[in-house]
């Protein structure tokens, strides 16, 4: 897959209200993640609706799922949102992309 073909495949994922939503708050949730029982609960979304809409956004490289005990828990995936936001910056002002902040001169330790 080209570098063109996995942005637009991150930009669609988040093109969706409730996906959208669900990567808001993984991103709020920070690396502590959370549950798909609380995504759904807090988003009052159906599981089975939610968990479409997980792998969705799990193939977009958005998110990462692990097992804790019996519960899946999702949180955003840094390295997939900071090359969405890259790929959007990279050609920014005449190819000085320093002009626009992003996530890459964040420390992945404040999220």
């Amino acid at each position: 897959m080209s570098e063109t073909q996995k942005t637009i495949e991150q930009l669609s994922a988040l093109a969706q209200e409730t996906r959208f939503s669900v990567f808001q708050a993984l991103m709020r949730a920070g690396k502590s993640g959370l549950s798909a029982g609380s995504i759904a609960k807090a988003l009052n979304v159906a599981p089975n609706t939610l968990s479409s809409h997980l792998a969705i956004l799990n193939r977009a490289e958005l998110t990462s799922v692990t097992r804790e005990g019996r519960s899946l828990i999702y949180k955003a995936r840094i390295a997939g949102v900071n090359h969405l936001l890259s790929s959007l910056v990279e050609d920014c002002c005449d190819g000085h992309p320093e002009v626009c902040v992003t996530m890459t001169e964040l420390s992945e330790e404040t999220c």
